[in-house]
């Protein structure tokens, strides 16, 4: 093969990977897609506990559903749930995701209950039924600030 048309087919395979890799790199403004990766389970609305692991939370495109929160797998290539949230505020916005975890007996997961996209004063409180809201309350309340990862570029 000569060296230009190697050249030429390592330029073509360096372009069609940033396609592909470039937008999973980075949060999106439109959709607040985040991924976030947790040390140990979690428990969403719905009684689901998420074990340890990396999963991306996103809104869905368009004002309808904006008190949506959707969970995917590491990869995006499979929905773990649709999580109804209601507006949250915040005093400050901060560069990182912020997330509020009720903390539960040893024996039982962390419980989610807040998750603010870096920038926004308005995050989403997560929906439980009245009954486990009211557990939930009497809890000690955990804020963890995550800060997003940098991001390499391709040189």
């Amino acid at each position: 093969m000569t060296r230009k048309a190697l050249c030429i087919s390592f330029g073509a395979v360096l372009a069609l990977a940033l396609v592909v890799f470039a937008p999973a790199a980075r949060a999106d403004e439109w959709d607040q897609a985040t991924q976030l990766t947790f040390n140990q389970p979690i428990e969403i609305p719905g009684n689901i506990i998420l074990p340890a692991g990396t999963y991306w939370f996103a809104v869905p495109e368009g004002p309808a559903v904006s008190n949506i929160v959707h969970i995917y797998d590491v990869d995006r290539t499979q929905l773990l749930a649709t999580l109804e949230t209601i507006p949250t505020e915040r005093l400050e916005a901060t560069g990182g995701s912020n997330l509020t975890f009720a903390e539960q007996s040893q024996k039982q997961p962390i419980t989610l209950l807040t998750w603010f996209y870096p920038g926004r004063l308005t995050g989403h409180e997560f929906v439980y039924p009245s009954t486990e809201e009211a557990r939930l309350s009497e809890s000690r309340q955990i804020s963890v600030m995550v800060q997003p990862a940098p991001l390499v570029e391709a040189s």
